[in-house]
């Protein structure tokens, strides 16, 4: 197995893990506002959360990036060069990342007005919301893996 292989393959876990997080989180969210009448089933939920986010999925988005980051140098040094930068499918890749960054950004500050009292929403809308990043990585995966997003 070379260097880029390993690289892939670690990106490849750290994403997976790093999604899990993301469609897990609002599915809590969702618990937690219909149970906040219950203060010992939002103390399991805070503390679920707070793991979660802690433990799972900030550390798997930051894997993922430096994987990533790590996969584009090899890109660059060893295989294509800069020429693969022009790619639709990198482009579509790259504001995917920055787009899944941002959800992840977005449920963390949800999280802790959550935890401070603060409405983030209704039910209705944690279920719409939980959709998004898969949206968005169904988008990421076709442009990686498709012809018809290569020049």
């Amino acid at each position: 197995m070379n260097h880029y292989d390993l690289l892939r393959g670690l990106h490849i876990l750290a994403i997976i893990a790093w999604m899990a997080g993301l469609l897990y989180l609002p599915r809590l969210f969702i618990n937690h506002i219909a149970n906040r009448d219950k203060p010992q089933v939002v103390e399991v939920l805070s503390g679920m959360e707070r793991r979660l986010l802690r433990f799972i999925m900030n550390p798997a988005m930051i894997a993922a990036w430096l994987f990533g980051v790590g996969l584009i140098y090899s890109n660059v040094h060893d295989r294509f060069g800069w020429k693969f930068f022009y790619e639709p499918w990198f482009v579509v890749k790259m504001i995917g990342i920055v787009l899944i960054t941002g959800y992840h950004h977005f449920l963390a500050v949800r999280f802790k007005k959550l935890q401070r009292g603060e409405d983030i929403g209704s039910e209705k809308f944690w279920r719409i919301a939980n959709e998004i990043p898969a949206v968005i990585a169904i988008v990421m995966v076709i442009a990686v893996t498709s012809e018809m997003f290569t020049i």
